[in-house]
């Protein structure tokens, strides 16, 4: 039988590690298969949500007026905080006992935060679509061309894509320093309204807490929407909801006739000049006059009016005796033997003409405008005259100069009149339209703000602000994860 010769050294193992590179892979696979099975996938769902939601509010007025594009600015760069904050709360605090394990059995703790820099981008970058392509469904409509590419959208999606980027990455440095998910998720509230309150677009802040307004991501990404907006250059439209509103409003005073001529002729007001240089009429003909008259039905009914009606010696009689202004005329003594007024005499005609013969008697005839127009030959003289001009061409302003001329109007500069009317009547005189304008240009130009000025000079500028944000919250999670080991836990 062969004998076995069986050696009794001890066998030696090697345990080789994976480089950066390979591990980063394998916790980027781990971590797209929670994606799958652990339902890291309704956050996609919930951005759309959200996104819908806020599309529905901002639709009406996001890049149409200047407090709608800022209010819609605001808006999209919450949705975005919103989304990057709740992405990467709780992936490591959630695991922290295992990376605890991991990290002292060979992990390196950079290429675990790089897979996750990995995973969260590409998650971001889904809800960055996702939210565009909601708001366009729910009917905010976005300008055709960008600052730094041709399409506008591009440029607006990488904007989106790093305000979001730069909150998950907050997020991410948050939950490596909370030792468990109930820590991270009371911190998170006081994050989200601190980027919130300080994004220096909203609310107006003390001076003294303006330099918090730098270590906060809404406030460059807040910058970089405004900008693309053109929020500058939007109408102020809160001037035309006030007039609309105040229409109704009854306004008045006391003036004198002086003030308004002096106010009706200064000719350096442009809106005075401008209501000056109006037409108040033009020059027509008796011809263009009578055929306009003859096409009225109104005037048609007015020839038809009587203007005289049929007076008899009776009716003229009767108005004699009961005229007040004619009772001394009537006691006028006609000097007959006894006293015999005239009053007397009008009374004993009527008494003694029994049979009418006198007093029945018409003394006028019924009459027409028609029957006037006939008297006068009104047609023969139109037909005549039918080249003549009847007016001419006469502006507001020459009116007024034509009134303050007069030595009457002069002798009465002093005199007071009440004037109560609306602002919507006052508007419609200047041009309630070129009001407006004039109001909203100056409001934009009062809200001007340098730092939304659209230009790619900007824009550059913002989004190198979020990406030193991203960098710098990715290096304080590396750096944070180092000291895993020293947890006493």
């Amino acid at each position: 039988m062969a004998e076995m010769n069986v050696s009794n050294r001890p066998m030696k193992i090697r345990i080789r590690h994976r480089g950066r590179g390979s591990q980063m892979i394998i916790y980027l696979g781990k971590l797209l298969r929670l994606f799958i099975y652990q339902n890291d996938w309704k956050l996609l769902p919930m951005a759309a949500l959200i996104a819908g939601l806020v599309g529905m509010v901002i639709r009406n007025r996001f890049f149409i007026n200047m407090e709608g594009t800022l209010m819609g600015a605001f808006a999209l760069v919450c949705v975005c905080i919103w989304n990057g904050c709740f992405n990467s709360i709780q992936v490591i605090c959630r695991e922290r006992d295992v990376i605890k394990r991991e990290h002292r059995s060979g992990m390196h703790i950079t290429s675990y935060i790089l897979s996750h820099m990995v995973y969260q981008a590409l998650l971001c970058v889904a809800q960055t679509i996702i939210t565009l392509y909601v708001t366009i469904f729910v009917g905010v409509e976005y300008p055709g061309k960008g600052l730094i590419t041709a399409v506008f959208l591009l440029d607006f999606s990488i904007s989106m894509f790093l305000i979001t980027y730069a909150a998950d990455m907050l997020s991410l440095w948050i939950s490596a320093l909370a030792h468990n998910t109930t820590t991270a998720m009371t911190v998170m509230p006081f994050v989200l309204i601190f980027q919130l309150v300080f994004s220096g677009g909203m609310l107006t802040l003390p001076s003294w807490t303006e330099p918090l307004t730098h270590f906060t991501i809404s406030n460059p990404g807040l910058k970089v929407i405004a900008a693309q907006a053109d929020i500058n250059h939007r109408p102020y439209a809160t001037i035309s909801g006030m007039i609309s509103k105040m229409r109704d409003n009854e306004i008045g005073g006391t003036v004198t006739v002086g003030q308004v001529l002096d106010l009706m002729q200064d000719t350096d007001n442009d809106t005075v000049a401008e209501l000056r240089a109006r037409e108040l009429g033009r020059a027509f003909t008796l011809g263009e006059l009578r055929d306009a008259l003859e096409k009225s039905a109104t005037f048609d009914a007015f020839r038809k009016e009587h203007i005289l009606e049929d007076v008899t010696v009776r009716d003229l009689i009767r108005i004699m005796q009961e005229s007040d202004s004619l009772q001394e005329l009537r006691n006028y003594d006609i000097g007959l033997s006894s006293r015999f007024t005239l009053g007397d005499l009008l009374q004993t005609i009527l008494d003694t003409d029994h049979q009418g013969i006198i007093v029945d008697r018409k003394v006028i005839s019924m009459a027409t405008v028609e029957d006037v127009l006939e008297a006068m030959d009104a047609k023969g003289l139109a037909e005549k005259y039918s080249d003549v001009e009847l007016g001419g061409t006469i502006t507001v302003g020459e009116a007024i100069d034509l009134l303050a001329g007069n030595a009457d109007i002069q002798a009465r500069r002093d005199t007071a009149f009440t004037v109560k009317t609306t602002l919507g009547k006052l508007l419609d005189l200047v041009g309630e339209e070129k009001v407006k304008n004039f109001l909203e240009e100056k409001a934009a130009e009062a809200s001007y703000t340098a730092d939304y000025e659209s230009t790619a000079e900007n824009v550059i500028l913002y989004w190198m602000h979020l990406i030193l944000f991203i960098i710098i919250f990715s290096l304080l999670a590396v750096i944070t994860l180092e000291f895993i080991d020293k947890d006493k836990r």
